[in-house]
């Protein structure tokens, strides 16, 4: 006879080393959301100002390397260079993660990856019946897809949840495997007009950094200017910029040697993830959100077919896709959901990961080249994420007092030796308190 499998516990306690990447990581996301936010805020009202007039001068204010093809506008410079250092970090992440992180295994992966995919596909088809039912253009289909971790990081910071570190870190998951999917679908469907020999030579650079990390070549002289070469000609290649980005970060190693304290993944990400998250992305959000708010904007946003398609795909389809995905990854794989938790807990996290700004703001520039459709669709992508950011605050806040208690449990150290106490109890114990 033989003996029944132990059902896995979803939203359980984190391993130990996992959580501690995890929390810092979130760390320095959370700093950067509330810079992104004030980067935001900043923008809607210069833009709306009686100055709106100088921020499109230093928005659209060009200087660079004609010869290298590089003669680009501040707005241009930050959404083609900044964000390629965002998906740099990235790209760090999600090799981490596939190779000590939560997509590791398969076992492991399901849960958020099912969810992911099914986050990024419902707001894509609710985005095509949307726009298809009133008559406008589907070129938009990706813009509702991607989930902006530092924003709804900054977003429980300012509600001042305490949200369980699992949930925290699903979220993380999440957003990475939503980077991906967000910058395929850049490479792929918002690629015109190659240059297949500056492609090649992208290519060549990109080889030449997986030979120098084989061999351990360490040394920022080799890395940054190579770096900047291969960014460069993936430019002009055609294919966007930020794909440079993620592909080096895919390749960097993230497991150290035994003579290392630190893989080169993460000594790379230790170093720029501040800047990435504190500078880069809040000044491309400084110089993309800066739209017109007025009734006839706002008329646009509740008319037009493609900016009502965004919203409803980033307040509804996303809290559908995601909620549903997990609750059905979880039944598939015959899960049980942490018992300290409910199902509305993961609802709540659901609407959280409707927050869809950064990324949702760039595809929504490539994918609408007209200035006012541009500007309509970046009304929408911000009416829908603030609209999820209130949703969530209002369903997380009502159970944050369970959420404390979970947290004080989880964090509680009573021997003062750095490891929470919950880590070095006996096997299947558990954190927390029941509901």
């Amino acid at each position: 006879m033989t003996q029944a499998r132990p059902r896995k516990t979803v939203f359980g306690l984190l391993p130990w080393p996992e959580r501690q990447a995890v929390a810092e990581a979130l760390r320095t996301e959370t700093v950067g959301g509330l810079v992104l936010l004030a980067a935001a805020v900043v923008a809607l009202v210069w833009a709306n100002s009686p100055w709106s007039g100088a921020y499109e001068a230093v928005r659209d204010f060009h200087f660079g390397i004609p010869a290298l093809g590089l003669d680009l506008s501040v707005g241009h410079w930050t959404a083609d260079g900044l964000l390629a250092i965002f998906f740099l970090v990235a790209g760090i992440e999600l090799k981490r993660e596939l190779v000590v992180g939560e997509l590791r295994t398969p076992a492991t992966a399901a849960l958020p990856v099912v969810a992911a995919l099914c986050g990024m596909a419902v707001p894509a088809v609710l985005y095509v019946v949307t726009a298809k039912a009133g008559g406008g253009s589907l070129d938009g289909w990706a813009v509702p897809m991607a989930t902006d971790i530092a924003f709804a990081l900054a977003v429980l910071a300012v509600i001042s949840t305490h949200l369980p570190s699992a949930l925290r870190a699903f979220l993380l998951t999440l957003a990475v495997v939503d980077d991906l999917g967000a910058i395929l679908i850049i490479a792929i469907f918002f690629t015109s007009d190659l240059n297949f020999w500056a492609l090649g030579g992208a290519f060549a650079g990109l080889v030449v950094f997986y030979v120098l990390q084989r061999f351990r070549v360490r040394g920022w002289w080799w890395y940054v200017p190579l770096g900047i070469a291969v960014w460069v000609l993936m430019y002009n290649s055609g294919v966007h910029a930020t794909v440079a980005g993620v592909a080096m970060g895919l390749i960097l190693r993230t497991t150290r040697d035994k003579s290392e304290k630190a893989s080169p993944g993460a000594r790379v990400a230790h170093l720029i993830h501040p800047f990435s998250a504190g500078v880069a992305v809040p000044l491309f959000a400084l110089f993309a959100a800066g739209v017109t708010v007025s009734g006839d904007a706002l008329r646009h946003v509740f008319t037009d077919p493609e900016p009502l398609a965004v919203l409803i795909g980033l307040v509804v389809g996303k809290i559908v896709g995601i909620f549903l995905g997990t609750y059905l990854a979880a039944r598939f794989t015959r899960a049980e959901l942490n018992p300290d938790l409910a199902w509305a807990d993961v609802f709540g996290l659901a609407t959280l990961a409707g927050i869809g700004f950064t990324v949702a703001l760039l595809i929504g520039e490539l994918a609408f080249p007209d200035p006012a459709q541009a500007e309509h669709v970046k009304a929408a992508v911000l009416i829908g994420s603030v609209t999820a950011a209130a949703l969530a605050a209002l369903l997380l806040r009502r159970r944050n007092r369970l959420y404390k208690r979970l947290y004080e449990a989880e964090n509680r150290d009573a021997d003062g030796d750095g490891i929470p106490d919950c880590y070095q109890v006996e096997i299947g114990a558990r954190p927390g308190s029941s509901r």
